[in-house]
């Protein structure tokens, strides 16, 4: 066997290496962008999806998706008025904690609107908000699965407790988490006294 040749199968022989290591190299990288990106919703898509390339695929083009979507910044006067109101739905929730919890996911689907987000579909909802409020979005689906459950019936206090809690995370990521800093007025309050009895129903 010639020089030359041996030269060229080492060439070929190095590419043949060098290729896949590079491509592993692109793929870890690529799928360390979507995780951090998304946070626990990628891998809430990926255990949905058939095979982890398909729910990368989805991911990718969530993303991609981003662009047209006209997410605008809230003023700082509808900023405070929006911490407001959220304090007065919080003060609610002493008294009236199935109520209260109601009003908080509507004020938050009123901040979603408000910032150019869907508020008909949850799933849209959802897909959305992965986009830029992806640390917080786990706290949306939970409060929401509370929700879902007391309309349907009974849930007991600390389940409205938790919920309030979910709520007022993405809220206060929505008013202030891609903005400048700027903390609900009732987060500074201690924490609240809830009446005893248990359980109570939701309208």
């Amino acid at each position: 066997m010639s020089t030359e040749t041996v030269m060229w199968v080492a060439v070929i022989v190095g590419v043949m290496v060098v290729v896949p290591a590079v491509g592993f190299y692109l793929l870890r990288r690529r799928r360390g962008r979507l995780r951090e990106r998304f946070g626990p919703a990628y891998e809430r898509t990926v255990a949905a999806a058939v095979t982890r390339r398909a729910a990368e695929r989805e991911l990718r083009a969530r993303r991609m998706r981003s662009g047209p979507l006209d997410i605008q910044p809230l003023d700082p006067d509808a900023r405070r008025g929006y911490a407001d109101r959220w304090a007065a739905v919080q003060e609610r929730f002493v008294n009236e904690p199935s109520p209260a919890v109601s009003e908080a996911d509507l004020l938050v689907r009123a901040v979603m609107a408000k910032r150019g987000y869907a508020t008909e579909d949850f799933a849209q909802q959802a897909s959305d908000l992965s986009l830029r409020h992806s640390r917080t979005l786990e706290h949306y689906r939970q409060a929401h699965e509370i929700s879902g459950r007391a309309g349907d019936g009974w849930v007991s206090i600390q389940e409205l407790r938790q919920a309030m809690t979910h709520y007022h995370a993405l809220f206060d990521d929505l008013i202030g988490g891609d903005q400048r800093p700027l903390r609900v007025r009732a987060a500074a309050r201690p924490p609240l006294t809830l009446p005893h009895g248990g359980a109570g129903p939701r309208r």
